[in-house]
């Protein structure tokens, strides 16, 4: 029988104990050796990249306006997004490397795009994060930074394709003009937070310094465009100079947005809002002061690198604590599921189950992402939900005459065992004893 400690380091820095799993690994060395940038990659899934994504987008808008174009454009992003939905719960059912893929899931939500609105959001969600997430989760978290900031799906997402310096060649010729969303965000949602000492005029100016960041050949399209994920169009890029957060910055065109994001992500600020959020994910909804303090400090100390920052949150020893659980979201209670019962592939159609949980993948109804806490996820309708989710699967698995108590020793930290045990050894069946330990609060938390 694993001691508590492995059980703890498997669901609350994994995605959930598989059966025995527990048993072969030393908990903090085992988290250690995932801190690795091959441990964040994902298995070969042969989806297309950002560029053959982008190629298909553009054919798919210049193929005309009619309304059968128009059908098969909503009908290949909507395949698309089913196709990167499935391999990416797939390689979380598969992955030995957990701890890596829970945080490439916490990035990824913190830098949110929303597949919910425009269509060429659903075709890139996917590519966006394995391209612009995963190579980074033990990087610096700068070069995260600017890789969202620079992609397609995040460039449409937060409409900074549709922004135009008001002095830049084309503003003073157009309707359309400054779009300050990504720039708020930016400094709201990524870097600063909300209470990181910018004002309206920071937005403003951050706004005309990103003026320029573009797709290219997707918005401002001619016979001639080039079609690349990113291009800087010095046409409708604001002229001058701007000041941000009380600094200078100096004409420069593109280099402008560069300057101004190693200016955001340097602020102590950052290192606090960023450390907060990672502890938040990891010890509790109310975030340890001590804790918060050191994560920060290490953030601030090595320059945002995100392995030490890993490394310091595996020795968080609040984090093992009784008293530090988190209550899991929808996606974290399928993974879970899945991997207490050995699944490792899962059809497309299945998947459909996350949308009345609440939590579709890159569907996140604010570019605020998804909640963290108990109280985002635990209200009786949802309860009930994942309660018929638990018989649902429970009456569909493939071992009925499984050993359900044994089960619930490897893959999860009872509460009170005693208790637990006289219950599942109650139900009339292992369907029944399935059922009630996948909906019971023991599975519900991490």
């Amino acid at each position: 029988m694993p001691d508590t400690e492995q059980i703890r380091a498997l669901n609350r820095f994994g995605l959930g104990a598989r059966p025995g799993e527990a048993l072969d690994i030393d908990p903090i060395p085992w988290l250690r050796t995932q801190v690795s940038p091959r441990a964040a990659k994902m298995a070969n899934s042969n989806l297309e990249t950002t560029q053959q994504l982008l190629e298909r987008i553009v054919a798919a808008k210049t193929a005309g306006n009619s309304d059968a174009n128009r059908r098969k454009y909503r009908e290949q992003a909507t395949d698309q997004m089913k196709r990167e939905v499935a391999a990416v719960v797939n390689h979380g059912l598969r992955t030995d490397h957990p701890f890596a893929e829970r945080l490439v899931r916490f990035w990824s939500n913190h830098f949110t795009v929303s597949a919910e609105g425009e269509l060429e959001v659903r075709y890139l969600a996917g590519v966006y994060e394995r391209e612009a997430i995963r190579p980074h989760v033990f990087g610096k978290f700068e070069d995260m930074v600017l890789a969202t900031a620079r992609h397609p799906a995040m460039l449409v997402y937060l409409d900074q394709v549709r922004s135009v310096g008001p002095k830049s060649r084309i503003g003073g010729r157009r309707k359309s003009g400054l779009n300050e969303n990504y720039a708020r965000e930016l400094m709201e949602l990524h870097t600063l937070g909300v209470d990181g000492g910018y004002d309206q005029g920071d937005v403003e100016e951050l706004a005309k310094i990103l003026t320029g960041w573009t797709v290219g050949g997707l918005v401002r399209r001619t016979s001639k465009s080039k079609i690349t994920p990113f291009r800087f169009e010095p046409s409708i890029h604001e002229p001058g100079s701007k000041r941000l957060l009380g600094k200078k910055i100096a004409e420069s065109g593109e280099n402008e947005g560069l300057e101004a994001i190693r200016l955001l992500v340097r602020q102590p600020a950052t290192s606090r809002y960023v450390a907060t959020k990672l502890v938040r994910h990891f010890v509790a909804d109310d975030p340890p002061e001590k804790d918060v303090e050191t994560i920060a400090g290490v953030f601030r100390d090595t320059g945002g690198d995100l392995a030490q920052v890993s490394l310091a949150l595996i020795n968080l020893r609040s984090a093992f604590t009784t008293d530090a659980r988190k209550f899991r979201t929808p996606q974290e209670f399928i993974l879970a599921i899945g991997r207490a019962l050995n699944v490792r592939d899962v059809p497309r159609n299945s998947l459909s189950v996350l949308r009345p949980l609440r939590q579709p993948y890159w569907g996140a109804l604010s570019p605020a992402g998804y909640g963290d806490t108990a109280q985002d996820w635990a209200d009786p309708d949802a309860l009930l939900k994942r309660t018929e989710l638990a018989r649902a699967v429970a009456q569909t698995a493939r071992n009925p005459r499984m050993d359900i108590g044994t089960l619930a020793d490897q893959v999860v930290e009872a509460h009170d065992p005693r208790i637990l045990n006289q219950a599942l050894a109650s139900q009339r069946n292992a369907s029944d004893a399935l059922a009630l330990l996948l909906a019971s609060p023991d599975f519900q938390w991490r």
